[in-house]
């Protein structure tokens, strides 16, 4: 998938001006925390559950060649293949070979990040393959010909009005109202079920990997999950390393501080476990299952300050609760991963020159790493990121000056208190009369957005100082 991270800004700015997307935005920002503190509020395990989930996922990736090796020995086992794919064209070659060998011209596609960051859906197609997201929301913007803006609710952005036009001009089904939700998610389903019936391969991702038995776990909504990876003869899962767990209970552990995190919910409707392909006594199930594991960098996170990144358990939990996702949306980041949790992936698996622009999308407010299930330290990882981003003199120079003159002056308080009363002063001399400034010099940023107020004429300092007096005068009145 193309990155345009580098226009983090220019992205950000176009959002904003989307008034109808903000709306939306503004309405999901209010209801989805509400929905979360919901249902964590209702289970006294959560606190202890993410502490324990904690150390296993640490445990997990401080030995993960070996949870690997036995999840692989297992799955093989179970009458799996097991392939590794060091970056996404290895993934996508992988896949597209596997297709082949079965002369496949039909593909099940169920909803999968993994092959977002791969750009797999491209590739396929132009190799002349017909790939079908089967996810409604992935249903919805691939038939728009866009990217999920949510990792969990990838239409997010998308209104009825607008799902109803894309459906009547994408169906070629004739004159029709669909005036209710319900229609729209209708006449998908039946499109889909037709396609379901003829896919010749179908492609899954996984939640997690688990090494005692070689199964995978996936988690839905809707069930689609299921129909790709039973109906048609061939079942790919695609996921990556980092997604393997010790024990079965450890995924299941993980799914109930997923889903309350993601839905809010106790239980997603659909929660599968594939062992690998059918047997003599099964009636239905693939005649050949393949995991293809990516590592695409997974190695290098894992082996730098940044490997609790690898704890992400993708339940979008901080792009819900984050002040600058809700305001500009996840297009605005120019990549597969938004929100905070993308804001710290997209430069360590693409480059922090390409996207220097993410880890400073940031408030420090810290909401990211309060909701975090995995307990991942999100806030001083984008902090780690931006001083990185310093020491390489990755970002324009004027701004990086200015705030190293700023952090001189701080360390001069009483030259900073003459400076910034001198500017209080002047700006309160050519503004108190309007109120405020339309345009300021080195304040475009702020001016292009809105009105920059006038000061009243002192400093807080200033301000304080002469309350300071009047309190002491007082006192030797009395």
């Amino acid at each position: 998938m193309e990155q345009h991270s580098e226009t983090f800004l220019d992205n950000a700015s176009a959002a904003l001006k989307n008034s109808a997307q903000a709306e939306r935005r503004d309405v999901i920002a209010a209801f989805a925390p509400l929905i979360r503190s919901a249902a964590i509020e209702g289970f006294d395990e959560f606190d202890n559950l993410r502490k324990h989930i904690k150390r296993v996922r640490q445990h997990s990736l401080d030995h993960l060649e070996y949870y690997l090796g036995q999840f692989e020995y297992q799955a093989v086992q179970n009458g799996n293949h097991v392939h590794f794919a060091r970056n996404s064209d290895e993934l996508n070659s992988t896949v597209l070979d596997i297709c082949q060998q079965h002369d496949a011209k039909r593909i099940a596609k169920g909803k999968s990040m993994v092959t977002e960051e791969t750009g797999l859906n491209a590739f396929l197609q132009s190799a002349g393959l017909e790939v079908m997201e089967t996810d409604l929301g992935e249903y919805i913007i691939q038939q728009a010909g866009e990217t999920p803006s949510h990792i969990v609710a990838p239409a997010l952005h998308k209104s009825a009005d607008e799902i109803r036009e894309l459906f009547q001009s994408k169906h070629d089904l004739g004159p029709r109202e669909l005036p209710e939700t319900v229609d729209l998610v209708s006449e998908a389903r039946d499109i889909l079920r037709e396609h379901f019936l003829q896919a010749e391969v179908g492609i899954i991702g996984a939640n997690a990997l688990i090494a005692e038995n070689g199964y995978s776990m996936l988690v839905t909504n809707e069930g689609n999950g299921d129909l790709c990876a039973n109906l048609p003869r061939v079942l790919i899962v695609c996921t990556t390393i980092d997604r393997v767990l010790p024990l079965a209970q450890d995924a299941t552990a993980m799914l109930r501080l997923l889903v309350r995190s993601a839905t809010g919910q106790a239980q997603t409707c659909y929660t599968s476990f594939y062992s690998g392909p059918r047997r003599e006594s099964d009636l239905d199930g693939p005649i050949e299952t393949h995991f293809v594991l990516l590592d695409n960098k997974r190695s290098d996170i894992l082996a730098s300050d940044y490997r609790e990144m690898l704890e992400c358990i993708r339940c979008g939990a901080c792009l819900n609760h984050c002040p600058i996702y809700s305001s500009v949306g996840g297009h605005a980041y120019g990549w597969v991963y938004p929100g905070p949790m993308g804001s710290i992936l997209t430069p360590l698996l693409t480059s922090l020159e390409q996207s220097s622009a993410l880890p400073n999308a940031c408030t420090s407010c810290g909401r990211c790493a309060e909701v975090c299930p995995a307990d991942i330290p999100l806030p001083d990882m984008l902090r780690d990121l931006r001083h990185e981003e310093n020491s390489q003199k990755l970002s324009a120079g004027r701004w990086r000056l200015g705030l190293k003159v700023h952090a001189w002056l701080a360390r001069h308080p009483k030259l900073y208190h003459a400076l910034t009363g001198l500017a209080i002063s002047t700006l309160h001399l050519f503004g108190h009369k309007r109120g405020s400034f339309v345009r300021l010099p080195m304040a475009g940023g702020w001016t292009s957005q809105r009105d920059f107020p006038a000061p009243q004429g002192k400093t807080f300092m200033q301000q304080h100082q002469a309350r300071l007096k009047r309190i002491a005068r007082q006192q030797n009145e009395h």
